[in-house]
């Protein structure tokens, strides 16, 4: 492993990790660790890249091989156990309530928190347009805006790990930029990301430390700056030529 990553009291480290569905077997003896900033997981459709983030978060079983947070082994503990952790994943869709209003699914985000109307308030300060739409359901409310409440509703919780799998999917350039501004901020402030993306050139802008899985397995470990020295990699496995 890398000297900067595995150091952080914070940090998830996932050692020969095998899943999959039923008893078809999709990622295979895959090792990645969060580092103190953005890790992003690039690969084709079809890698693994979204049931080795399922294993993380708890939501699919780990047949074999550890998973560690600050040290600590928490292989196969609830999804419940792993959120109280700290470590929080935003599926594709967002996950949010479409029937509830922004502010309710605000709420939701900071449920045992016993200073919700401060961290609340906060987001308010932070995104004015969310303050604008407090009272809108979500349904209503545009593909950029809902991806923007997603992102707020996981910051009240304020996790130390946040699990994005692809988040800027079906947004416009200015907003993917938007997003991954929040995504900056969001280090900044002390919390680790491991992010799944689709859209690489704007995602090796905010990465720290790279993984490349394809077909289950992982490909490639290093910097952006160690993986732009791999045209063939780039070529094969993100189509950038």
């Amino acid at each position: 492993m890398n000297d900067h990553r595995g150091t952080h009291p914070k940090g998830i480290q996932a050692n020969d990790i095998v899943t999959g569905y039923g008893q078809r077997e999709v990622v295979h003896e895959v090792s990645i660790e969060s580092c103190q900033g953005v890790t992003c997981i690039f690969g084709p459709n079809g890698s693994g890249k979204s049931t080795l983030m399922k294993a993380l978060s708890g939501k699919l079983p780990i047949w074999s091989g550890a998973l560690f947070y600050g040290g600590e082994d928490i292989t196969n503990e609830s999804i419940t156990d792993i959120y109280k952790r700290g470590i929080i994943q935003l599926p594709q869709d967002g996950g949010l309530f479409p029937t509830l209003t922004v502010y309710e699914n605000l709420q939701l985000g900071g449920l045992k928190a016993s200073d919700i109307d401060e961290r609340i308030a906060k987001i308010f300060d932070r995104f004015p347009m969310l303050a604008e739409k407090r009272t809108q359901r979500a349904r209503e409310l545009s593909g950029g805006q809902r991806m923007l409440l997603s992102m707020a509703r996981a910051m009240i919780a304020e996790p130390s790990i946040y699990l994005l799998d692809e988040p800027s999917a079906g947004l416009s350039p200015a907003l993917v930029d938007s997003l991954f501004d929040i995504v900056r901020d969001i280090v900044d402030s002390g919390a680790h990301v491991i992010l799944i993306e689709q859209n690489v050139r704007s995602a090796l802008r905010i990465a720290d430390f790279v993984y490349i899985l394809s077909q289950g397995r992982t490909q490639f470990e290093g910097t952006p700056h160690e993986l732009g020295e791999h045209e063939d990699l780039l070529e094969t496995y993100l189509g950038i030529s």
